[in-house]
């Protein structure tokens, strides 16, 4: 390959990183603390804060304009808005945007002066919900912190056993024996840890806790909401026939017996309601805020047409007509048959798409539906949770959040920093040491290193990986192994020029006899590293993955960053000496590189 060309694709790659590391780089060094606490709320909270910050400053605004005073800074986003409501009124733009401007301009476009308020008060509320959303944003694609390092979720769960009994009696005809419960709560353990822990980084602890309950803390600044989604997500995905009558009978009688509401299976508390065998289950739509929103409910066909373990294969794409995030999966052969049979003898008839007992979305069946089924009516976040929810299959167990609370690091923060300044110092001392032992080439090995970090944050950065004490150990030894590397080239070098050869061809020879020393060894360590992420569990599992992130960084660095160094002091710098470290022949003063 052309010096050139690696040049390019080293920028290419380190241009590509920076933009991996900037949600971590912005969201630990540029957002504040209490906007960070705000960030990491729910979305309730989220909610709560902006329609009151909204609220108040609405109130700061008409209080400028009744005293006639320049229009706050904080609120200049409002002119823009302002000048199309008077374009779209004909109305000149004043010299001058004062409070008092703005508030007319909203007068003239709408009815009265509660509607003016009322839209100000909904730009105000979509720019401070929109900047928490983007910092929220920020916090999800950084880097974690691990429990040891800054705490996180501990949530109990607990397991319902009278809806376990009622399925085993219902498939077996008997209830399940104390081994059966054991083995259905070890099988519900392996699914929440896939579900939590794809890549072995987040080290979540899940165990049982007594004979019915499991309990699991999930490290770093987690999202609870999201999290409680991928807990209690049952895979309860079902389709059900919309039984309109049925339908209008019922919100006749909720008008009649305000207060009155389905179970949260969608069974009736009173028997004879509406007619038919039929469930009645709320319908749910987001809000902009990403919360699920009552519309209203729908009376469904009891039986259904086919449930959530005949999937296959999950993905979330986009619809092509709305743009909308959507789950998208195929059937296998049986549950295809079955859905095709259930679809072409409903034809033309409303089919709801029922999610944890909540109707998702209501479309009409056009024709019949065998092997591949995509459901709409969800925001992004929520599209994948339920796609990483049908790939691990629905827990054998249904769980319900018994207890959540936030729990402090296991170190305190003076044992990390102190842990950190062991860190930085350890790297200087081996950064000194290659500077005064191999001299110019020594900088070469520490640029190369710096780099090695750089592209290991941002493998952590664009993965979402958390990091924990063993992760960074595993960073560390290839840190190492970095070094190791740059000295077995630079130890070649000066094999090279004591037979006195010149720069140029002590560089090539150095990197070529050094090749594949370098290889084997990293390619045991992979294989062994490969071997623990496949056989081992949480910590021992991060320090795997962690280690083989970095194998593949450091021979990058090593061999190509660190080759490219030393063309360019030859090519460009035209050096003709190759300082290399002391008593070497050939590493005589001159420009160095």
């Amino acid at each position: 390959m052309k010096k050139r060309y690696r040049f390019f694709i080293i920028l290419l790659i380190l241009g590509i990183c920076l933009v991996f590391l900037y949600p971590t780089a912005r969201w630990y060094f540029f957002v504040p603390r209490d906007e960070q606490n705000l960030a990491l709320g729910s979305r309730e909270q989220i909610r709560d804060y902006a329609r009151r910050t909204a609220a108040v400053d609405l109130q700061r605004l008409i209080d400028a304009s009744r005293r006639n005073v320049e229009l706050p800074e904080d609120l200049a986003f409002l002119v823009p808005p302002a000048k199309k409501a008077n374009k779209a009124n004909s109305v000149a733009d004043p010299q001058i945007w004062d409070a008092r401007e703005v508030v007319r301009a909203f007068n003239r476009r709408t009815a009265g002066e509660s509607d003016a308020r009322a839209q100000i008060q909904e730009l105000i509320e979509t720019r401070y919900r929109d900047r928490v959303f983007a910092l929220k944003n920020y916090q999800q694609n950084a880097v974690q912190l691990g429990l040891d390092l800054s705490g996180g979720l501990s949530i109990v769960l607990q397991g319902d056993m009278e809806a376990l009994d009622a399925r085993f009696q219902e498939q077996y005809q008997r209830n399940p024996t104390d081994a059966e419960r054991e083995v259905l709560f070890d099988q519900a353990l392996d699914v929440l840890n896939s579900r939590i822990d794809r890549f072995g980084l987040t080290e979540p602890v899940i165990r049982k806790q007594g004979a019915d309950q499991i309990y699991v803390e999930i490290p770093g600044t987690a999202d609870p909401e999201r999290i409680n989604d991928i807990i209690r997500g049952k895979g309860g995905l079902s389709f059900h026939i919309v039984d309109y009558a049925a339908t209008a009978e019922f919100n006749e009688y909720i008008r009649q017996h305000p207060g009155f509401a389905p179970n949260d299976d969608g069974t009736l508390p009173i028997q004879g309601v509406v007619s038919g065998d039929v469930l009645v289950f709320g319908i749910y739509e987001k809000d902009r805020y990403g919360i699920d929103e009552w519309k209203g409910y729908a009376a469904v066909q009891k039986e259904a047409g086919l449930d959530g373990n005949h999937i296959r294969e999950v993905s979330v794409q986009r619809d092509q007509r709305t743009t909308k995030p959507q789950v998208t999966f195929r059937l296998d052969g049986v549950g295809g048959d079955i859905f095709y049979e259930f679809t072409s003898s409903h034809e033309k008839e409303p089919m709801a798409i029922v999610l944890d007992n909540r109707v998702k979305s209501i479309a009409t069946i056009s024709e019949g539906i065998r092997d591949s089924v995509a459901i709409n009516g969800m925001d992004i976040n929520e599209a994948n949770n339920l796609a990483l929810t049908l790939r691990t299959a629905a827990l054998p167990v249904e769980l319900e959040v018994v207890s959540q609370q936030s729990i402090g690091p296991a170190l305190g923060e003076d044992t990390i920093r102190q842990g950190l300044y062991a860190l930085l110092g350890g790297l200087a001392a081996v950064m000194v040491f290659m500077l005064l032992y191999y001299k110019a080439a020594g900088f070469n090995a520490v640029v190369a290193q710096v780099l090695n970090i750089y592209l290991m944050f941002s493998i952590l950065s664009v993965f979402n990986f958390t990091l924990t004490l063993p992760s960074i150990a595993g960073f560390i030894l290839t840190i190492g192994m970095a070094v190791d590397a740059n000295v077995i080239i630079f130890e070649r070098m000066k094999e090279e020029l004591k037979l006195g050869k010149s720069r140029q061809a002590a560089v090539e020879a150095g990197f070529d006899k050094a090749f594949w020393a370098i290889m084997d060894s990293n390619i045991t360590t992979f294989i062994a590293a490969l071997f623990l992420s496949q056989l081992g569990t949480g910590p021992i599992k991060g320090f795997a993955v962690s280690l083989a992130i970095g194998v593949f960084s450091s021979v990058f660095t090593a061999l190509f960053v660190s080759r490219l160094i030393f063309d360019f002091g030859t090519d460009v710098l035209k050096s003709k000496k190759l300082s290399v470290g002391w008593r070497v022949s050939g590493a005589a003063q001159g420009r160095t590189a």
